[in-house]
């Protein structure tokens, strides 16, 4: 009998028999530095580093599973916004191309 199995996108998900042990599933991998406020965690998962925000935002123990399945459906949430609420949908590269036309130059 296996632990694992593929999830739908080909990621190992656990097995419907797999046993749950509560600190599998809540500690996340070591984080690595992406900047000085951000980190990584799971690959493509990028956060506030969590130091920053203790004062301000309560922190709480969150599984990795739904980390990972909040982050597979984030271009499913964006589109559904899009739709509903978007009249017209701007990238960030735009911004800030208009920003830095609007910026004078420097004396």
């Amino acid at each position: 009998m296996r632990d694992v199995d593929e999830g739908p996108d080909g990621d190992p998900a656990p097995a419907a028999t797999a046993p749950y042990r509560f600190a599998e599933q809540h500690t996340p991998p070591a984080p690595q530095r992406a900047s000085e406020v951000a980190q990584t965690t799971f690959e493509h998962v990028y956060e506030v580093d969590p130091r920053l925000m203790q004062e301000h935002v309560l922190q709480q123990v969150f599984p990795n599973w739904d980390t990972l399945r909040i982050m597979r459906s984030r271009h499913d949430h964006l589109t559904w916004m899009h739709q509903h609420f978007a009249e017209k949908v701007v990238t960030g590269s735009e911004i800030l191309a208009e920003v830095e036309r609007e910026t004078p130059p420097p004396r």
